[in-house]
């Protein structure tokens, strides 16, 4: 069965971390959203506007899976993902976002904002499932209480253990080549001309790049 299986559980492992990782921007914008509200309604527009991002994003990472089998499209989300990964390293701009004063403000806030910011989130994810629909809905069902939880408690969480960071920067590197050499079309020449090892050794690269690009953009922002 799919599940006793070490590749489901390295598999679910890499999504768990990713979730934990790229959830942060979108608790902020939970939270923000709903922050003008009474505390009565800022619960429930949380709620209600978590439940219809988790509803698109469903659609959205089935519908990511389905288009990763096609030749050529999964080696570009695999190369999509490699400025994902350098992004997660280098100092973020602050953002804004709007928030509402009433009810369904909030909630076509969190739904749209969510919708948007969570495109790396779901090619990440439907990039480690690898074409797995169970492994796509257990990550699915393990982000919704990280994205409703305190914004406060990931921020305190990544700040406490920064290595969860560079541990999500490399997971998405080596999603990113995994993806690269395993397309239909691109996965092939490169097989041919580089042999079994490659399917290794070229996620492995990435992995470690997109750590050592991050962290040289980091300090190089610092040092400014």
């Amino acid at each position: 069965m799919e599940f006793l299986t070490l590749d489901f559980w390295t598999a679910l492992f890499s999504i768990v971390i990713l979730d934990l990782v790229l959830a942060g921007d979108n608790a902020v914008v939970i939270a923000m959203a709903a922050h003008r509200l009474p505390d009565e309604l800022k619960k429930k527009a949380i709620l209600v506007g978590t439940g219809g991002a988790v509803v698109i994003r469903i659609v959205m990472t089935l519908l990511a899976v389905y288009l990763l089998s096609i030749p050529y499209l999964q080696a570009l989300g695999g190369l999509l993902l490699l400025p994902i990964a350098i992004k997660l390293l280098a100092p973020k701009k602050e953002g804004h976002v709007e928030e509402a004063d009433n009810f369904s403000g909030a909630v076509k806030t969190i739904i749209v904002a969510d919708a948007a910011m969570g495109i790396d989130n779901v090619l990440a994810v439907a990039g480690a499932a690898r074409g797995s629909f169970l492994l796509v809905v257990i990550g699915l069902i393990i982000s919704v209480p990280i994205v409703v939880g305190s914004s406060q408690l990931i921020g305190k969480l990544l700040d406490n253990w920064p290595v969860m960071i560079y541990l999500g920067s490399a997971i998405l590197g080596w999603t990113g080549g995994s993806m690269l050499v395993h397309d239909a079309s691109v996965g092939q020449l490169i097989g041919e001309s580089g042999g079994e090892m490659v399917q290794y050794i070229i996620p492995a690269i990435l992995a470690v790049g997109v750590c050592v690009i991050g962290y040289g953009k980091k300090k190089f922002h610092q040092a400014k």
